[in-house]
Formats: structure tokens, C-alpha cells, sequence
């Protein structure tokens, strides 16, 4: 089996979020051993739903009992923008996709449950995750004067921001490679990513 790639990308003054890298991951209940893509602390069967970036698009696939907008799903369900998802009996998930040039979208709890370790989200990075003041970020950052930009080229990942960066200790211009341990921090904004 091999790896998920996923890590946490702390946002320092905003929170906490667990990025998702792959095309398709698995939900579910975390166990020991394993092998969901986002461990929701919950009443949930240990694989519960899957969802997959289908191109430009997102489908999820109930393996146990899930609903989108109140109707149960059989098989697989595109999902649109501010789709209300239903794992189990109370596990609740908001589907956005606040950037229309963007596929990434985000997953917020709409229940009071979380991931095991916590994050206030969880985003679906398909190129680019966009930081900033708008509310069509991916994460939104409402004292920042600008956008900071993960992004992904040729399987590495780079941040763009306004202006100089400092990443793990290190000068670059308005961008530079990154990797899922990086420390990154710009005038106005201080990011930490770390692998889980």
C-alpha cells in the first residue's frame, strides 16, 4: 500500500489544514493501521466514502451509508459547490470550490467533528492552493494585503507570494521550492507545512 501524500499547512493567526495531494482519497474512522486519506474522529465505518477528482470535477463514492444534500447515494455522485455530504449519521462536510479557475476545493465540518490530528479543513489540492484575503481562496487569510500561492510543477511543489520569501531559512525572490516540512514566511504572513 503505498503512502497518502497529505500534510498539515499551519497558517500562523488562521488556522490549520489538512492539504490532500492525491486525486482520489478515502474517509473514514483513523485506526491504527491506517490507510484513510482523512481521518475523521466520528461514527464511521473505518472506509467510509471516497472522493476522486474526476478532470475538472469531484465525485464521491459511498462505500457505507452517505447522503449529499439529503439523498442518499449509491455508487458514485458529482459533487458541486456548497454540497452539504453526510457521512454516516452525523459526520457533516460542506463541498466547496470557492476559485472558478481553480480545481482544488476544500471540505469544511459543518458537524463539530474533526481529523485526527485536528484541522480546521481540508483541501483537495489539484495545482494550485491559494492563500489570501478573498473569499474565493482556498484558505482564507482576511488581514493579509495579498495572495500567497502553493503550487505544483513537474511533481515538486513552489510558494509564490507578494513580495520576498524567507523558505527554511533560505532568501527567494517571489518564489521558491517548498516541501512538506517547509517553514515559509513573506512580510505579512508566516506558514508551516508538516508531514503526516
Amino acid at each position: 500500500m503505498c503512502q497518502p501524500d497529505r500534510f498539515m499547512l499551519w497558517v500562523d493567526a488562521v488556522g490549520g489544514y489538512w492539504v490532500c495531494l492525491d486525486n482520489e482519497i478515502l474517509l473514514g474512522q483513523p485506526v491504527e493501521r491506517g490507510g484513510v486519506d482523512v481521518p475523521i474522529l466520528g461514527d464511521l465505518s473505518h472506509a467510509h466514502a471516497r472522493i476522486r477528482r474526476d478532470g475538472e470535477g469531484y465525485l464521491i463514492e459511498a462505500i457505507r451509508e452517505v447522503r449529499v444534500d439529503g439523498r442518499g447515494v449509491a455508487g458514485a455522485l458529482p459533487l458541486i459547490d456548497g454540497s452539504l455530504v453526510q457521512l454516516g449519521s452525523n459526520v457533516k462536510l460542506r463541498f466547496r470550490r470557492p476559485h472558478p479557475l481553480s480545481a482544488t476545493a476544500r471540505l469544511d465540518f459543518a458537524s463539530s467533528h474533526r481529523t485526527q490530528p485536528s484541522a480546521d479543513a481540508v483541501i483537495l489540492m489539484a495545482d494550485t492552493c491559494i492563500l489570501g484575503p478573498k473569499p474565493t481562496s482556498h484558505v482564507v487569510c482576511r488581514k493579509w494585503p495579498g495572495e500567497v500561492v502553493l503550487y505544483r510543477h513537474e511533481g515538486n511543489l513552489f510558494c509564490r507570494g507578494p513580495g520576498e520569501l524567507e523558505i527554511d531559512g533560505r532568501q527567494y525572490g517571489q518564489e521558491g521550492p517548498i516541501s512538506r516540512d517547509s517553514r515559509i514566511s513573506g512580510e505579512h504572513f508566516a506558514i508551516c507545512l508538516e508531514k503526516i
